[in-house]
């Protein structure tokens, strides 16, 4: 990582009066349920977004990314008539934070700030919830008050939902992991009640692997996958209502109610309610395997997720498929699943320790044979979430 206060002081002519970070995240286990009000397993990953940055005497951002590939690097916007940047795209999370908190009452003061992120860009490591949260403590410490972290993750949510800017009508969980997480635990989130519980993750035996696909995803616009997934999900509670009237989302619905209405519903519908009702029964389940020491079940459970996922929800691809499946024949290798919204991105993977070095070779060997890319490997390590560091 760039030596954040020595670049900023090279701009700016003056060291920053604030240094900030926020955590990318992997999601173990729970994909697609947050915005059915469902129940959710991430951590906090040692990829974060780090702003360094100074109080401005005027309403105006001044903002420069050292990032190379994300557009224009620089960009300057005021806090008086916030509108989205077409050539610095980086900036419009930023943008979109500062008009959640002005919607929220909150005075704003303009900022020189300087952004550098290691959370690789489409990879369904949320460097977006990554950006918000980093943007909106840059924007707590130059203005001078403090956020919940609660607080901050909903509204980092309400900046993603907003058409303005991003326009992505996310669930809670990016942000809230971001915000909330606890190194060497895994948080375990309720994100209808937003309660959550720190589970330790096993400190010795198995490792956390993300293989990156190195295919980008675009989630971004109304008419994306991503929202019409929610549209379908949405559309399952309201076909089901009358049978089971007391629901509101699908997180309402047990298996056992499913299988026993699931012919109300069309099949696509039917086929992703079927994964967000099974998938809320595999995170609790999960969770209780953590809990009493049994990392096999939880990789049971991780490869169930994944199919799911790949054949009722129907946000894998073949590149995601080809890892798994390279991952699933590696002797050592307790469970495998793609992790993130889908459509490209990461998988993760449980693997016994001395299998890490096999899972490199023979997973990349594979998946370079299948796809002619180049895969990128990453040992997953559970780290806080947004803090002050300066």
């Amino acid at each position: 990582m760039p030596a954040l206060e020595t670049q900023f002081a090279e701009l700016f002519g003056a060291p920053p009066e604030f240094v900030v970070r926020a955590p990318g995240r992997v999601n173990l286990i729970g994909e697609h349920t947050d915005y059915n009000e469902g129940f959710v397993f991430p951590a906090a990953l040692d990829f974060e977004v780090r702003m360094a940055g100074s109080r401005r005497p005027d309403r105006q951002v001044r903002a420069f990314a050292l990032n190379e590939g994300v557009g224009s690097p620089s960009t300057t916007f005021s806090l008086d008539s916030l509108a989205k940047s077409s050539d610095a795209g980086w900036s419009n999370y930023m943008r979109s934070v500062a008009a959640a908190l002005h919607r929220d009452g909150h005075v704003l003061c303009g900022m020189n700030v300087v952004v550098y992120g290691t959370v690789p860009i489409g990879s369904g490591l949320s460097s977006s919830a990554a950006m918000e949260m980093a943007s909106s403590l840059a924007f707590e410490s130059a203005s001078g008050f403090q956020l919940d972290p609660v607080k901050r993750a909903l509204l980092g949510q309400q900046a993603e939902w907003d058409p303005a800017f991003v326009g992505v009508k996310c669930g809670i969980m990016d942000q809230f992991i971001s915000s909330l997480g606890r190194r060497a635990h895994a948080l375990f989130i309720d994100t209808r009640t937003l309660g959550y519980e720190a589970v330790p993750l096993p400190e010795s035996g198995v490792a956390l692997l993300i293989a990156n696909t190195n295919v980008k995803h675009e989630l971004a616009g109304d008419d994306s996958a991503y929202n019409a997934r929610r549209a379908e999900c949405e559309q399952a509670v309201e076909l089901l209502r009358p049978a089971l009237p007391e629901i509101q989302a699908l997180r309402d619905v047990s298996v056992e109610q499913f299988e026993t209405h699931k012919d109300m519903l069309p099949d696509v519908v039917r086929k992703r309610a079927r994964h967000v009702v099974t998938e809320d029964a595999r995170v609790l389940e999960s969770v209780a395997a953590l809990k009493a020491g049994d990392v096999a079940r939880f990789g049971e459970l991780m490869n169930a997720s994944h199919n799911s996922l790949r054949d009722d929800y129907e946000v894998s691809c073949r590149e995601l498929d080809v890892m798994v499946d390279a991952a699933r024949a590696v002797d050592g290798v307790l469970g495998s699943r793609m992790t993130g919204a889908g459509f490209g991105g990461c998988t993760v993977s449980l693997v016994r320790e001395e299998a890490v070095e096999s899972f490199r070779s023979e997973v990349g060997a594979e998946y370079r044979r299948q796809t002619g890319i180049e895969p990128t490997f990453y040992v997953c390590r559970a780290s806080d979430g947004a803090s002050r560091i300066k």
